[in-house]
């Protein structure tokens, strides 16, 4: 089985001068994400959480960013809290043949995520 792997870690202050950006939650977060995410301070751990999910998932395919859009990445959580990737448009095309796994935390000033993408 061929694994990859992808980190990424994002300072809190970051996300939350570019969430005060006028289209940025629209250019970066599915509305699922938005409307799963909401607003206030306490939604800012969980957009850094999912930024850095975005950034490993690209680092896991090995392409960096390229040829797909950040929204169409969606970090979601299931009933239990635990979350997961949802990809639509050009993300799903460059995962062809990949199913990934995705582990979040956070402190008070940082959020890491780890994605994991494996062969099916």
């Amino acid at each position: 089985m061929k694994m990859k792997v992808g980190i990424d870690t994002v300072e809190l202050a970051r996300i939350e001068k570019s969430l005060l950006l006028v289209g940025f939650k629209e250019k970066v977060y599915s509305p699922e994400e938005i409307k799963m995410l909401g607003d206030g301070t306490s939604a800012i751990k969980s957009y850094a959480a999912n930024f850095a999910a975005k950034e490993a998932f690209s680092k896991s395919l090995g392409t960096g960013i390229r040829g797909f859009s950040l929204n169409e990445i969606s970090v979601l959580r299931d009933e239990l809290g635990a979350p997961y990737l949802e990809l639509s448009g050009r993300a799903k095309e460059a995962a062809k043949g990949y199913a990934f796994t995705v582990s979040l935390t956070h402190t008070r000033r940082e959020a890491t995520a780890v994605v994991i993408a494996y062969e099916e």
